[in-house]
């Protein structure tokens, strides 16, 4: 078994590494003057069951040509089986055609990650779970829910919890962190104005004098995250903490969620936390690198994942 890594989320990479005891593989990952991608792997890799390491998070395009790249070094370096580990998958949100004359990004992404020479895919909370058939090879969808309910449990121990979606797309995974928890359950309506903008009009579920927990997968511009916490905030809820798996936090998300009603933003490290979200005050990071490091022992011992992403049915 061997492990390699891109740019995109080293530090990720390197605590998976430590969770395996197993030593990064030796390789160059950098660009020419003109920013071309060159990858160059410095250890024999024939007959090896490769894992390589690599979210497409910002900047997207250059970290996906570098798994590209790297996905091509190692298939033709003859390595026996390449498994690529995407913590987080980029252009998820591409999903369907929402409108005329609009690509679905997600499958384009998952035809050049597979024809890049990819035998299998590891990757964490897909934005649709559907995106898995995008893929014509073995695709394990991770769900960071078993470290966000052993988190919530340890924080709030007795006190009376709702686990909230932000919007109807996400009820199933707020239900079935609900059901760990034995929670109960409650959704924001929100009407989305344009694309980034949204506004929230009312809360499905009682929340008054509960601890209300938001659930999401990714946060972006966090404008969805704040004006849910304020809308439950209004409606008497005793304090809101969001558990999102996914910190893109782009713009001046971090300033939002700062200036927010939230008491807590947590996060994975499944995106590199910017300057800006490690001196953040109420934004916190979990690590996924125990979980993802177990998945991959036990794809390469050819053992069962399923019981690392089983979820409570929704």
């Amino acid at each position: 078994m061997k492990i390699l890594t891109g740019n995109s989320n080293r530090p990720l990479a390197e605590a998976i590494s430590a969770f395996l005891n197993l030593p990064l593989t030796k390789a160059s990952v950098r660009r020419f003057s003109d920013m071309e991608v060159f990858v160059e792997i410095n250890e024999n890799m024939r007959g090896e069951d490769v894992f390589l390491i690599q979210s497409t998070c910002y900047p997207a395009n250059d970290n996906l040509m570098e798994l590209l790249v790297a996905l091509d070094a190692l298939k033709r370096a003859s390595a026996r089986r390449v498994t690529a580990v995407i913590p987080y998958y980029g252009y998820a949100r591409q999903d369907r055609k929402s409108g005329p004359r609009t690509p679905i990004s997600a499958k384009l992404v998952a035809n050049l990650i597979t024809s890049a020479g990819a035998d299998r895919v590891l990757t964490l909370d897909l934005h649709a779970g559907q995106i898995q058939g995008f893929f014509d090879i073995p695709t394990d969808n991770l769900f960071a829910a078993p470290v966000f309910t052993q988190d919530i449990e340890e924080k709030f121990d007795g006190d009376p919890l709702t686990v909230v979606s932000p919007d109807v797309g996400g009820v199933v995974r707020a239900r079935a962190i609900a059901k760990r928890l034995d929670a109960d359950l409650a959704i924001i309506d929100k009407r989305r104005e344009r694309a980034g903008v949204s506004e929230v009009m009312h809360i499905i579920g009682d929340v008054k004098d509960k601890r209300c927990i938001l659930v999401d997968d990714i946060v972006d511009s966090a404008g969805t995250l704040c004006n849910a916490a304020q809308a439950l905030t209004d409606n008497g809820a005793k304090g809101v903490s969001a558990y999102v798996t996914h910190g893109v936090l782009s713009g001046g998300a971090v300033a939002r969620v700062s200036a927010s009603p939230l008491e807590e933003l947590v996060i994975t490290d499944s995106i590199p936390a910017t300057e800006a979200v490690r001196v953040a005050q109420n934004i916190r990071q979990l690590s996924i690198a125990p979980l993802l490091g177990e998945a991959m022992a036990r794809i390469s011992d050819e053992r069962s994942v399923s019981s690392l992403f089983d979820l409570p049915p929704g």
